[in-house]
């Protein structure tokens, strides 16, 4: 059996490359998802850990975009939530257009976005076979056992498996990169529009990790897919994205262009991670740490712009105002003070720059 890419696919092709104005696949507004504190409330007073707390965001047709920050800052959260597989305290999804969980039914909206985990083995039930696992989810989905096999089979070859090989195996006979295949074959078993890949790589040797990540290339191309990428790699993020998303302590700092962000981020915190990439070259390498201190506590962030504790261009004005994401150039928004005129920064643009 051989796949074949739906007409809906025709559009879904790389930022950049189509005709017109780009078309969002999938758009979040105002994602808020936050966590008791375990021995809160009653008696105590109630804390919540702010996983996500306001996050707005856009994945175009046919683009990967990345996700990164420091570990704790919400990527994986705000992955899950995307998948539904926690529900937001606040806040909604459109796919398509239409609104996920009305019109768009939760059934119907789960065979168009898939996940890859990084656990490969967790991921894993250990009691099926290879081809059992990939054919679970469509026959879930009503498709009958004989052809559901048949499209496992068939996925199997796509990702570099001979399914003579690999299909009777269990995922305990399997290496890391061979279960990572594995996953990413049942994520397209459904034959979803959006893929989330969360540290899908990072668990992988550097030589099997470029051959995922090529292989992750040549389904994109051929299946007309738009990924949703998270990963504490900013080299790989750099080959793999067309638009970059930084967040910070559940909040997004900055969103741009892949050559935007890494030749001029418009946030001190963008800037900071980039800095702490490793360099081939050793003179440009340094012993000092390009940030000082951990991230706030979740549970009690800092007022204003939660990035101030830490920013050397942090003012006064910073731990007043809470910083919007607003556009800063056609290709960026960053949700930094500096960037906003009128804000009451000292470095922030006069107005009359602005329309200069």
């Amino acid at each position: 059996m051989t796949l074949l890419v739906s007409d809906s696919h025709e559009e879904d092709i790389p930022v950049g490359e189509r005709g017109g104005p780009a078309q969002p696949l999938i758009t979040a507004r105002g994602l808020v998802k936050h966590f008791p504190v375990k021995g809160s409330g009653f008696l105590k007073p109630k804390k919540v850990v702010r996983a996500v707390d306001g996050v707005d965001f856009e994945i175009f047709k046919g683009e990967t975009l990345g996700v990164v920050g420091e570990s704790g800052c919400g990527k994986s959260t705000t992955a899950r939530l995307l998948m539904q597989l926690i529900m937001p305290d606040q806040g909604e999804l459109l796919f398509d257009g239409e609104t996920v969980g009305g019109a768009l039914s939760l059934s119907q909206y789960r065979r168009q976005v898939q996940m890859v985990f990084q656990d490969s083995y967790a991921s894993l039930n250990p009691r099926l076979t290879i081809e059992e696992s990939i054919a679970f989810a469509p026959r879930v989905h009503g498709v009958k056992a004989g052809v559901a096999i048949a499209r496992a089979h068939d996925l199997l070859h796509r990702v570099g498996l001979e399914p003579s090989r690999f299909a009777g195996r269990y995922p305990h006979e399997l290496s890391g990169g061979q279960r990572q295949r594995v996953n990413i074959a049942r994520a397209l078993a459904l034959e979803p529009r959006l893929v989330i890949l969360d540290e899908a790589v990072s668990a992988l040797d550097k030589s099997v990790e470029a051959q995922v990540l090529n292989l992750l290339l040549d389904l994109k191309r051929d299946f007309g897919l738009t990924y949703l990428f998270i990963s504490h790699d900013l080299n790989v993020v750099k080959f793999m994205c067309d638009r970059v998303m930084v967040m910070y302590l559940g909040k997004v700092a900055e969103i741009a262009t892949r050559d935007a962000i890494f030749e001029t981020a418009r946030h001190p915190y963008s800037s900071a991670l980039l800095a702490s990439m490793p360099k081939m070259d050793p003179a440009e390498r340094t012993m000092e740490p390009p940030l000082s201190g951990d991230p706030p506590n979740p549970i009690d962030p800092p007022s204003g712009c939660r990035f101030h504790t830490r920013c050397s261009f942090a003012e006064p004005v910073c731990s007043a105002k809470m910083p919007p994401l607003a556009a800063v150039s056609d290709e960026q928004t960053a949700a930094c003070l500096m960037s906003l005129p009128g804000s009451g920064h000292s470095k922030a643009p006069a107005l009359s720059e602005v329309a200069a």
